[in-house]
């Protein structure tokens, strides 16, 4: 990715000064910086304040409770975990976050949920059970990552502070259609998933 951004931005400069326009292509780079940073501070706040409510949900309860109503769906998705495990413990607290459109709280669970299912698979291995060789991702990590990916969401956070910070006149206007479309991705992804554990 590195490559293709410095190729692409190298390409727009050389292209600028070839055509005469670098002092459109220098304006555009201050001013798409101004904006970076402009939206990197608006996002910080909305970030801390939505980590904040969850860190709060985490320490009242909340999302253990939460964690214990969809241990269902987490024993459907992953039927050989442990449901008292650390891996399902991180995989519910991501689950939740997503559902709650908290991507970015919803990122460091996620890391912490893929090492313990790497820990799960090598704890396998040594015990002799089946499983995936060293450097082969699991059923359960590829399940893991597709449903995280497609993540059905109540109310897209992200998607919202987007909209507000760029002047939006009803940020919220796309909660209607982002449920709609993580549903279908959800429900297509759990589908996916299934079909490939029993091949």
């Amino acid at each position: 990715m590195s490559y293709l951004w410095g190729s692409m931005i190298l390409i727009g400069i050389i292209y600028g000064m070839c055509t005469g326009n670098i002092t459109e292509v220098t304006q555009a780079v201050i001013k798409s910086s101004e904006e970076a940073v402009s939206l990197c501070l608006g996002m910080a706040g909305i970030t801390a304040f939505w980590n904040g409510l969850m860190k709060i949900a985490e320490e009242s309860g909340m999302v253990a409770g939460l964690t214990r109503r969809i241990h269902p769906l987490l024993r459907f998705l992953f039927p050989r975990l442990n449901l008292k495990g650390m891996a399902m413990k991180y995989i519910a607290v991501n689950m939740i976050a997503n559902f709650l459109g908290l991507g970015m709280a919803a990122t460091p669970a996620g890391l912490r949920a893929m090492e313990e299912l790497r820990k799960e698979e090598e704890g396998r291995r040594r015990m002799g059970m089946p499983a995936q060789e060293e450097d082969t991702a699991s059923n359960e990590m590829c399940n893991f990552l597709i449903v995280n990916i497609s993540s059905l969401q109540l109310i897209p956070v992200t998607m919202i502070a987007y909209r507000s910070q760029y002047g939006s006149a009803d940020p919220t206007a796309i909660v209607g259609s982002g449920i709609l479309a993580t549903a279908v991705s959800t429900g297509v992804a759990v589908i996916f998933c299934k079909a490939m554990d029993r091949r």
